[in-house]
């Protein structure tokens, strides 16, 4: 789907083959950012795992510019418990060379557009200390933030609060 004044912009279901481009938005995340408590680079192949391990009932979308994935958003399971089923968390995230282009909000609108369309009753995002970029998308997308745990990560030396930020679809 091409995005409203954004026509470089695609939106799109992920696949197998994006696993690399995929890898390469989250290891940048992952060394430079508190936006994940990953630590470790993830390789090609578990990235193509992980692709796998999401459905229907849980995508992955990416957000492509000029013919390259520049960032990525999904709705993951928020439990493993049947009651929770209504519930997914949702995650995002866009190059450095792309951020401050309203991709990521071109891919938190989508994912939650997934979501309604999927019939999720609720969504939740988790945002940790330092990633006000991800607050401040998250807080205008509609969610709200209803809890925060306290120095519950540790990353770069330091131990991090995350907030927890839900949005209700019904």
């Amino acid at each position: 789907m091409q995005t409203p004044g954004h026509s470089w912009v695609t939106i799109r279901r992920a696949q197998f083959a994006d696993a690399a481009a995929i890898a390469d938005v989250y290891n940048e995340a992952i060394l430079t950012t508190t936006a994940t408590f990953d630590t470790e680079p993830k390789t090609t192949e578990d990235r193509a795992e992980w692709l796998r391990s999401h459905d229907a009932k849980y995508p992955v979308l990416v957000a492509e510019a000029d013919g390259q994935v520049v960032g990525w958003a999904c709705l993951t399971r928020w439990s493993d418990r049947p009651a929770y089923d209504g519930t997914a968390e949702t995650s995002f995230y866009v190059h450095s060379t792309h951020r401050g282009q309203g991709i990521g909000r071109m891919l938190k609108e989508a994912i939650v557009e997934e979501a309604r369309r999927i019939g999720y009753h609720t969504l939740i995002a988790r945002v940790a200390e330092g990633s006000q970029e991800s607050l401040h998308l998250n807080e205008r997308a509609g969610f709200v933030q209803v809890g925060v745990l306290k120095e519950v990560g540790r990353k770069f030396g330091r131990w991090l609060d995350v907030y927890i930020l839900q949005l209700m679809l019904e």
